[in-house]
């Protein structure tokens, strides 16, 4: 059994905690709204309520870290809602509490967004390019997190676009005319995948690197959405054909490769 501290259990962190727990795991878990603490303690979840601000933390973080020896960071940028409030520096925030306790491994959810406009096949050795405020404070924030090294180690895990049973960005995409890219490629992974990577990491100790996580299959956007709109009884979406598209395709090399690791869902 390890002790694990999961700083963020929204979409993808709650199931991630109740799948380590099957496993035999004791896991703590963070959310910033204090309603949800009686969500996470019915799954067996220790609960806290945490949150990061770029001048200080809120929340009973020492206890949060107590006795795990594993932390996952799974909390986005935000910055959609606030440009100015950098999210480099909320990690940097968290770095004393994690040196000062027993944390040895990190793993930071991270997105593949980093990439910026990279475009053709893109791999883990491409040097990241990144183009929104949010793509560079994460590559600042994995910067931080790597940096500290001496007292613990990093695993970053870039992740595609995220898709679940109750999450397709096909349902926002519906009915919507003259969309560009057409020919363009999807880079997405499941939830299931998420957390089996996750689990890959930690079963075999994949600390110390950086990795992407993207279902290795890249159609293209007009054929893919449509034909997940039609299965999900949806309005097409109509694509403007004479516009210019961006071959795309991230690639997981270390996760199949070096952790050989198989993806399981389909996108």
């Amino acid at each position: 059994m390890k002790g694990i501290s999961i700083l963020g259990c929204g979409w993808l962190g709650l199931p991630l905690a109740v799948s380590l727990i099957k496993k035999g795991h004791l896991v703590k878990g963070s959310t910033t709204a204090s309603e949800k603490l009686a969500l996470l303690k019915d799954k067996q979840i220790l609960p806290f309520v945490i949150t990061l601000n770029t001048t200080g933390i809120s929340g009973n973080v020492a206890a949060f870290l107590d006795n795990s020896n594993l932390l996952i960071i799974n909390i986005p940028p935000g910055m959609h809602n606030n440009s100015e409030e950098k999210f480099s520096k909320k990690i940097a925030m968290l770095l004393p509490h994690i040196e000062r306790s027993r944390i040895k491994k990190v793993i930071f959810v991270s997105s593949t967004s980093v990439y910026g406009k990279a475009s053709g096949v893109i791999t883990e050795a491409i040097t990241p390019q990144p183009t929104t405020p949010s793509a560079k404070e994460l590559i600042v924030a994995e910067e931080l997190l790597r940096n500290s090294k001496a007292r613990f180690t990093t695993t970053v895990i870039r992740f595609g676009g995220l898709i679940g049973e109750d999450r397709h960005p096909v349902k926002f995409l519906s009915g919507k005319k003259n969309l560009a890219n057409p020919k363009g490629n999807i880079n997405f992974i499941h939830q299931d995948d998420c957390i089996g990577l996750i689990e890959s990491v930690i079963a075999k100790n994949y600390f110390g690197k950086t990795l992407n996580g993207v279902y290795p299959h890249h159609p293209e956007r007009a054929a893919y959405y449509t034909e997940k709109a039609k299965q999900l009884s949806l309005e097409p979406p109509q694509f403007d054909t004479t516009s210019p598209s961006e071959t795309r395709k991230i690639f997981s090399l270390y996760a199949e490769k070096e952790l050989d690791y198989e993806f399981r869902v389909s996108v």
